[in-house]
């Protein structure tokens, strides 16, 4: 049996050119996408998600063509808050239509492929001292894929939802030909700022820049100044979003909160947080 050592280059495979291929396709696909910007946090439960989401509503409410790339590919969730799980992908001969949410907002996520709740994302490796290797490799090219092979078709931004891990960011700035931005997200609570102040150092060496830092979920319990953090930090702060339990049972039963409750303290600072980042990007 022969090994890949043994195999004088490719093997005729042409790898290099599949990659090269796919990235011209992508360059392609997102050519009519203004802006696309990351939103990310080093600590998971700080409500990234539903924070992106409620943001993808606030600027489709205003008027802007939206799209949305789940990158949390071990823990989809994309597809439930903005209403549209369930949908069956629709492929034609230009690429995959993403289902629309009902304010309009494009979505792509692993939630549409997998064919049930419990079916796990499984990477294989042959030992596992190899694994992390092969998840780092295998996830950086799904996501080349939905990027490559959506029909974004003509939009005005294209929100990112990263999953935790201040490494990821780096991965999808390799990744995404000009990467307009990062929006980062924190909670009031210690162990959150000890590891966001990690994401924003990562951020900021990223090949775009920070548009700012967002607190979110404030005033659930007392906890430091994501405020002082920003300042520390050297970027803009966006604002808080406060706690409300009705903004998370809007984003169970995959409801724009923003729509329904536009008047609720919540819905009034997602939309500052929005024209915060509308300004960051020059498009006020």
């Amino acid at each position: 049996m022969k090994r890949y050592r043994d195999i004088a280059g490719d093997g005729g495979s042409d790898i290099a050119g599949q990659v090269e291929a796919q990235q011209a396709r992508l360059r392609s696909r997102l050519a009519a996408v203004k802006r696309i910007v990351a939103v990310v946090s080093g600590k998971g439960g700080v409500g990234k998600s539903s924070l992106t989401a409620g943001l993808a509503a606030c600027f489709a409410t205003d008027g802007r063509r939206v799209g949305v790339l789940d990158a949390d590919l071990n823990g989809p969730t994309m597809a439930k808050m903005l209403g549209v799980r369930g949908r069956q992908l629709v492929v034609t001969g230009a690429g995959v239509e993403p289902p629309r949410s009902a304010l309009g907002v494009k979505v792509m996520s692993m939630d549409l492929l997998l064919p049930t709740d419990a079916t796990p994302l499984e990477w294989e490796a042959p030992t596992q001292s190899e694994s992390h290797t092969w998840r780092g490799t295998m996830e950086a090219n799904a996501l080349r894929e939905f990027l490559a092979d959506t029909c974004w078709g003509e939009l005005d931004l294209l929100l990112l939802d990263l999953p935790p891990g201040a490494d990821r960011l780096a991965t999808v700035a390799a990744l995404v030909p000009g990467l307009a931005g990062s929006v980062v997200v924190t909670i009031p609570s210690d162990v959150a700022h000890l590891v966001v102040r990690r994401s924003i150092t990562v951020a900021a060496r990223a090949r775009a820049p920070v548009l700012g830092l967002v607190e979110n979920m404030a005033g659930l319990f007392p906890g430091p100044d994501a405020a002082a953090l920003a300042r520390e930090a050297g970027i803009p702060f966006l604002g808080r979003v406060p706690f409300d339990p009705e903004l998370a049972a809007a984003a169970d039963r995959g409801e724009a909160f923003v729509a329904l409750r536009p008047e609720a303290p919540a819905a009034r600072a997602l939309r500052a947080v929005a024209a915060g980042i509308r300004a960051a990007l020059g498009d006020a």
